[in-house]
């Protein structure tokens, strides 16, 4: 199984040239690159192939020096990255998906580069990249497996080597126990069990902060240095908040992972919901999404399910006698007349997902 291991480089001012000057001229070929693939179709009616660019390498170091500069499987992996898009861009064609042609690239939107086989080994604390030489790296936790590749991200200003890594992971021990789990705005999650995980709010809690910092953007003038800078700050808050929440949705999940072999939860269309204009900023800082994805793959790992259910009136319907009790979202208790169960609203619900769940198995 894959997995990815990221830490913080501290590169000098010398090697954080040296970085963005590798980064632009993977930009400029992946630009050129691309520019050759639409010429060919358009003049020839030719697809070009990762092979048919990646031969013509040795040529165009030799008329462009500055590509020597560079390690040359960064190269190759542009062109694969490049490849890739295509690949993706037919084969949404083929389902009947958007399209997506491929983009060229401006500079704020290419901001990685990846070695694919060799040209990087770690010593000490220190990671040699080739054509670029020793960066001081923060090696927070040990990487577990063997690595495959090394890819350089550069993000809000601060560079990250992520290695991702072919790891053999251990199942947990056996469980039966089961769970079904509500997601919503008063708790991020509720279970079966009747256990709540706080909702965490990290953008509202934020939000006066974000307010400040975008005013300050707009009063700067365009293409200022000053502009720059109060964008940075702006984009550096974003990425706090985004952190945030993914350690609260990684804490849930591990909970939820460890403790039951069979995890049901209902199959929301958060897309839909955030048109509601009176939630959609509560629902977009919940992140549910994201709890059910990093529940899925941890339970991957190991060796547990995850089920998703169909979400209908499983907040209405009483979990002991299926009698519908109508309540709207400011009724957080249930209550049913005909067989006088009384529970919270979210613990209802997720009874009513776990009985899915195990009725579809």
């Amino acid at each position: 199984m894959r997995m990815t291991f990221q830490y913080r480089l501290y590169p000098n001012k010398a090697q954080r040239k040296q970085l963005e000057f590798t980064l632009e001229r993977c930009r400029m070929l992946y630009n050129r690159l691309l520019e050759e693939r639409i010429l060919a179709y358009r003049l020839e009616r030719q697809s070009l192939s990762y092979y048919d660019q990646a031969n013509t390498f040795s040529e165009r170091k030799a008329h462009i020096p500055a590509l020597k500069q560079v390690h040359s499987q960064v190269l190759q992996d542009v062109a694969r990255r490049l490849d890739k898009a295509f690949q993706a861009f037919f084969r949404r064609v083929k389902s009947g998906e958007t399209p997506g042609f491929p983009r060229f690239k401006p500079p704020q939107r290419y901001d990685s580069f990846t070695y694919p086989q060799g040209g990087y080994a770690i010593r000490g604390n220190k990671l040699q990249l080739s054509k670029i030489g020793a960066l001081k790296i923060k090696l927070h936790r040990p990487i577990a497996g063997q690595v495959k590749t090394c890819t350089i991200v550069r993000k809000n200003g601060h560079y990250y080597a992520c290695f991702s890594c072919e790891c053999v992971t251990q199942p947990l021990p056996a469980s039966s126990a089961q769970v079904g789990v509500d997601l919503g705005l008063l708790h991020l999650a509720a279970t079966s069990e009747g256990e709540t995980f706080a909702a965490p709010k990290h953008l509202c809690r934020n939000e006066k902060r974000l307010k400040q910092l975008q005013r300050a953007v707009s009063r700067k003038q365009r293409g200022s240095r000053r502009r720059k800078k109060a964008v940075g700050r702006l984009a550096r808050l974003h990425e706090r908040i985004a952190n945030q929440r993914k350690e609260s949705a990684h804490q849930i999940s591990r909970q939820l992972v460890d403790r039951n072999g069979l995890i049901a939860f209902e199959q929301l269309n958060t897309q839909g919901m955030l048109k509601n204009h009176h939630l959609a900023k509560s629902i977009a800082d919940a992140g549910w999404a994201q709890l059910v994805q990093y529940t899925t793959y941890k339970a991957e790992r190991a060796g547990r399910v995850v089920v998703q259910v169909n979400p209908h009136h499983t907040s209405q319907i009483c979990s002991h006698c299926g009698q519908i009790v109508k309540k709207t979202l400011a009724i957080r208790t249930h209550r049913c007349e005909n067989c006088g169960y009384t529970a919270d609203r979210d613990v209802n619900a997720a009874i009513n997902i776990l009985q899915r769940a195990r009725a579809a198995s």
